[in-house]
């Protein structure tokens, strides 16, 4: 009889072979519609197990806290081609990892439209930016400039950041105890949010939104299964509350419009509401709340983050925070006596602070990933992408790259100073038409942070060597449990 090792031996083999065999079957189940030409000429890669493919080795990558394995483990297997074929998200995905592959399918709108996954485009909203066809999204982002970015509305919005801010940085440092700083960034970038789309929402209706929202977050990066028990479920049903929320608030300015009712002010509802194009078209119900999903999540929960990292690496790095500090009071310096507060000039002379905040956002990378889809077969790195196939943009990736940033994993802003990185290497915000249409609004928030903090505040982590948590997005997996300490009154 045969002994326990040479079985152990046997199920081993066994199960190698299977391995190889599902694998080489799926592959031919996706790829063989393509023929043996077009096959030929794919990137290199493999589609791995039916359902998962790839999946399990991305989130193993990111919840073991080493998220540059992903894309390593493909230039390790197949070399620095720069794309990449697997299966991601239930559908044949190509992976782009280099700039000028990004710069490529994101400059082409005529090869590749939005390719989200279908959890991100349920709960995001069909009518948002990410769901879009590329003359929709043409429009619709031309009717929502000004409301979003322009000069009056930023204008607007920047004299309640500021109050905000001063108010919520008095209050951490009065209480005097420790707090989640990621938390309660979290919580006064909704209120401002909040604000911005809507200057009449009470504690209630603020309230319903955060709930829906928080739970609607967990479920975009999701596998699309409407099932109790997965992520995209309880997201799901917290998008239909969210809906609801904000339908009912649709529905009371439509009525008292129409009864021309007078308004105190002009929020960011009221001017999706007011839009229209060159032929007197107006934003439907549909399209103005996806529009809005859409900004609460960028708006909220990007900037919060962004803030936390960029607040932690300023009191980490001495040298930077003193440097960023002297800007800030020299800026102040030359505000008028007769003016209340920044305004945006002071905004636009925060030349440090900016480069800051684009370190940040290069080194944490919170957009690490974006989607799109081939419209047609088109050619990338001299590989083929076939039409309907989804593609992956791996902006982490790029902002990492040596070749690209000399010591990636060194904070540095002033590797920004005199640099204007070449289009496909600095993809914070995208590139392109699809460019994040908020990106002023963003950059605006977290510098008016960032300046208050700066003068007057000091933040004192309590676990400085927390773990990180990579998905949805980098944190201290105690939400950077800290003290907010006041130092000097602000110049």
């Amino acid at each position: 009889m045969a002994g326990p090792g040479l079985w152990a031996v046997v199920a081993a083999v066994l199960a190698v072979a299977i391995d190889a065999i599902v694998r080489i079957v799926h592959g031919w189940a996706r790829e063989s519609s393509l023929g043996a030409r077009r096959r030929a000429q794919l990137p290199p890669g493999n589609m791995g197990w039916p359902v998962v493919g790839a999946m399990w080795s991305f989130l193993w990558a990111f919840k073991s806290g080493n998220p540059d394995s992903f894309i390593s483990s493909f230039i390790r297997r197949f070399g620095r081609t720069g794309v990449y074929r697997a299966f991601m998200f239930s559908s044949p995905t190509i992976l782009v990892s280099n700039p000028d592959a990004c710069k490529q399918v994101l400059m082409d709108d005529e090869s590749f439209a939005e390719g989200w996954p279908k959890a991100a485009v349920a709960l995001i909203g069909r009518k948002s930016f990410i769901g879009l066809a590329r003359e929709e999204h043409r429009r619709l982002r031309k009717l929502t400039a000004a409301p979003i970015n322009g000069f009056d509305a930023l204008t607007t919005y920047l004299g309640f950041i500021d109050r905000t801010v001063v108010e919520t940085l008095r209050r951490w440092s009065e209480a005097g105890g420790e707090i989640e700083f990621l938390t309660e960034m979290r919580r006064m970038t909704f209120k401002v949010i909040v604000q911005i789309f809507l200057t009449a929402a009470d504690d209630a209706t603020m309230l319903a939104l955060e709930r829906c929202y928080t739970d609607l977050n967990y479920g975009v990066r999701a596998m699309a299964i409407n099932l109790a028990g997965f992520a995209f479920h309880k997201a799901f049903k917290a998008r239909k509350r969210l809906v609801s929320v904000l339908q009912g608030i649709l529905n009371e300015r439509r009525a008292a419009w129409a009864k021309g009712l007078p308004r105190s002010s002009m929020d960011m509802m009221d001017r999706l509401i007011e839009a229209e194009d060159e032929h007197g078209r107006r934003l439907d119900d549909e399209e103005i709340i996806d529009i809005l999903v859409m900004y609460l999540n960028a708006g909220h929960e990007s900037s919060a983050h962004i803030t936390m990292w960029a607040t932690l690496f300023l009191q980490e790095n001495p040298e930077i925070f003193a440097k960023a500090k002297a800007e800030q009071e020299e800026i102040v310096r030359s505000i008028p006596p007769t003016q209340n507060g920044i305004s945006l000039r002071e905004f636009r002379k925060m030349e440090y602070l900016s480069q800051v905040i684009d370190e940040t956002l290069r080194f944490v990378n919170i957009s690490f990933v974006s989607f799109r889809e081939a419209t047609k077969d088109v050619f990338v790195n001299g590989y083929l992408i076939p039409k309907g196939w989804k593609v992956q943009l791996w902006y982490r990736s790029v902002h990492m790259d040596p070749e690209v940033y000399p010591d990636p994993k060194k904070f540095n802003p002033s590797r920004w100073e005199g640099y204007s990185p070449r289009p496909g290497t600095f993809l914070s915000f995208g590139l392109g038409t699809r460019l994040c249409p908020g990106n002023d609004l963003a950059k605006l928030e977290i510098s008016v942070f960032l300046h208050h903090f700066l003068l007057g505040y000091k933040l004192t982590r309590t676990n400085p060597s927390c773990r990180i948590r990579y998905l949805p997005h980098p944190r201290p997996v105690d939400n950077c449990l800290a003290k907010i300490t006041k130092v000097s009154d602000e110049q």
